[in-house]
This record gives structure tokens, C-alpha cells and sequence, in this order.
């Protein structure tokens, strides 16, 4: 029986690579797309040891007609949608880029699906910034959504287009809601990465002060290599609908700095407020983290916890590592990626 073949959109992402290493154990062919003008390389297909089972094709997913030429080379039976403009705050300055990718990417490749062949199955990456601004205690596939940022809007366009497409031409086309995931694989630019490697850089005397924005938004985290199998579980669900994938804990920016300076048996307190609410090293008195007002978002979603309870009913779906896990293990990374920098 041939293998099948699996199309991945943005794969030396963080959430990519992770996923190409799950299907590869489920014995698919891994085709990974990437865009010319992607300042990432695939160094995360090499930390896993699968850059050499994966094959590389360099296709923008804005570009409608070279996408049309790959599904013709390809017999493609799942597609699973993770190209994207992802980083929030970017965003604000680039919104017509981040609406042609995270959007009219999307409509491409289901246009593609409608007319060449409805048996390909499609996973689209939504997110849990479309929920924004919202009273809810919790989010469910049920709540409304409130973008807060050009991301945001962008992916809730491309959500209310997958739905769109299943109930009208019905496509298998899925969308897994997914709230904030992290691993040592993180961009440096995102939240997480960005304190765990600052504070190991810190630790190891390679850097003074780490600078953030927003301590007090609070995320449900999770780790990505557990979330990538729910986007797999989706696509075998003989019915095709939506997910929220989450843990059903949040925590602040600063509880993550808390819990990072735990990981580093660090003696601190935080002094001072708002703006010059510090962290301080009690033994040194130096200064570790320090907040700077060019790192607030222009508008904040203040509060994000996800209910996977329908996740867990239909795809007997949970989240396997906690959070304190996670983050000992990005610091233990990082701490490794620092000292073999400085070598």
C-alpha cells in the first residue's frame, strides 16, 4: 500500500516541524512548503534528525498557480495549513501582508481542494487571538470571537472560510483552535522564547537586562508537539468540525518569568509599579527583567484560557505536559543553545 502523502504549509516553523516528525512515524510521505522569502531555515527539520525525510518544496501559498502545479505533481491526501504570517505584534506594521497570507493563502488552497479533488482532507492553523476581546472565564468552539489585531482578523477570515467551504461543497476541512504552544523550538521573537533565552543569556553572564512589555496578560500554554497530534486526530474524525486546543490553566507573563527564575534557582522580588515594576536579583541587586513600553501591543487581549472538553470527548484528545515542565525545559534549551553560542 503506498504511503500517504501529506502537504505541509510553513514547515520549518515550529508547529511544522513537530508535525512533519509525527507523520513521518505514521509512515507518510512529507512534502513541506516553503516561500522564497522565509527568513527561517529549516535548522528545526535538523534538531529533530528529519531534514533528510522531508522534501522541500518552495512554493508561497499567495501564489495560486504554483500551488495549482504542485497538486498536480503530488497525489496530496491531507493538507495541513500552518504558513502564516504568526507573529501578533509584527502584524500592526504589516497588515496587508499578514491578510494576503493568513487569509487569501487559506482561500487558494481551498479553491484548489473544490476544483481539482474534494477527497483532500485540510487542516487550517485558526488560533485563539480571534477570541480577543471577550467576558468569558473561559473559551469554547462556541464563543464569539473579537480579533484585537490584523492576525486575529486575518485568521478568523480564513476560520469562517474553512466553514464555509465544508458545509457548502462538502470538503473534510477543519480548523484547530489553538491556544498559545511553545517549546524550545519557539521563535526567539515570540514572548516565551524571548524571556527563557534572555534569562539564560542572564544566567550565563551574556547579557544585563532583559527588556518586556504586558507582564500582567495571561495565556494558556501549552507544549507544540502535543498539539500537533490533535491536528492529525482531526483529520482522521469521520465527521469533519472544529476544535479548541488548549490546557484549561492560564497564567500571566510574569508568572512565566516566575517560574523561569524557579527553573534557574534564582533568588529575586519584584519591586516597583507599572512601568518601573522591576525583577532584581536579590544577592546582586541587579536588574533582570525591566519593562518597556514599546513591547505593549496598540490593543492587548488580556486573558486567554481554553475548554477542550470536545476535543477530549470526540478525539479522546489531552494535553501531556504541564507547565512548569514546559518551561524547565525550554530553560534547559536555552541554557544549552547559550553556552554552545559563546563557545
Amino acid at each position: 500500500m503506498p504511503k500517504k502523502i501529506a502537504l505541509i504549509t510553513g514547515i520549518s516553523g515550529q508547529d511544522g516541524a513537530y508535525l512533519a516528525k509525527f507523520l513521518i512515524k505514521k509512515n507518510y510521505q512529507v512534502i513541506g512548503l516553503e516561500r522564497r522569502s522565509a527568513r527561517s531555515t529549516n535548522w528545526r527539520l535538523e534538531k529533530l534528525n528529519i531534514a533528510d525525510k522531508v522534501i522541500i518544496e518552495d512554493v508561497d501559498i499567495k501564489e495560486i498557480n504554483n500551488l495549482i502545479r504542485l497538486f498536480s505533481k503530488y497525489k496530496i491526501s491531507e493538507i495541513y495549513n500552518l504558513a502564516a504570517q504568526s507573529f501578533v505584534q509584527s502584524s500592526f506594521y504589516n497588515p496587508i501582508e499578514t491578510a494576503q497570507v493568513n487569509a487569501i493563502g487559506v482561500l487558494n488552497i481551498l479553491e484548489i481542494i473544490r476544483n481539482q479533488n474534494r477527497k483532500i482532507k485540510l487542516y487550517q492553523a485558526s488560533t485563539s487571538e480571534m477570541f480577543g476581546k471577550h467576558d468569558k472565564s473561559y473559551q469554547n468552539e462556541k464563543t464569539l470571537f473579537h480579533p484585537r489585531s490584523p492576525y486575529a482578523s486575518a485568521k478568523a477570515f480564513a476560520h469562517y472560510t474553512v466553514q464555509n467551504y465544508r458545509e457548502s461543497f462538502g470538503l473534510h476541512a477543519v480548523s484547530g483552535i489553538l491556544f498559545n504552544h511553545e517549546s524550545p523550538l519557539r521563535g526567539e521573537e515570540f514572548i516565551t522564547r524571548k524571556i527563557t533565552l534572555g534569562l539564560a543569556k542572564i544566567f550565563l553572564n551574556k547579557k544585563k537586562t532583559l527588556k518586556v512589555g504586558n507582564i500582567y496578560a495571561r495565556r494558556d500554554w501549552g507544549f507544540a508537539e502535543d498539539y500537533v497530534e490533535a491536528m492529525w486526530m482531526m483529520l482522521q474524525a469521520k465527521k469533519p468540525d472544529d476544535y479548541v486546543i488548549a490546557t484549561g490553566k492560564s497564567y500571566s507573563v510574569k508568572q512565566f518569568i516566575n517560574e523561569c527564575v524557579r527553573s534557574l534557582n534564582l533568588k529575586t522580588k519584584w519591586v516597583g509599579k507599572g512601568l518601573n515594576e522591576k525583577l532584581i536579583n536579590i544577592k546582586s541587586k541587579k536588574i533582570l527583567i525591566s519593562i518597556d513600553k514599546r513591547f505593549f501591543r496598540p490593543s492587548e487581549v488580556d486573558n486567554l484560557k481554553g475548554d477542550y472538553s470536545k476535543a477530549k470527548r470526540i478525539l479522546k484528545w489531552k494535553p501531556k505536559t504541564s507547565f512548569s515542565k514546559l518551561v524547565k525545559m525550554m530553560i534547559d534549551s536555552d541554557l544549552k543553545f547559550v553556552k554552545k553560542l559563546y563557545q
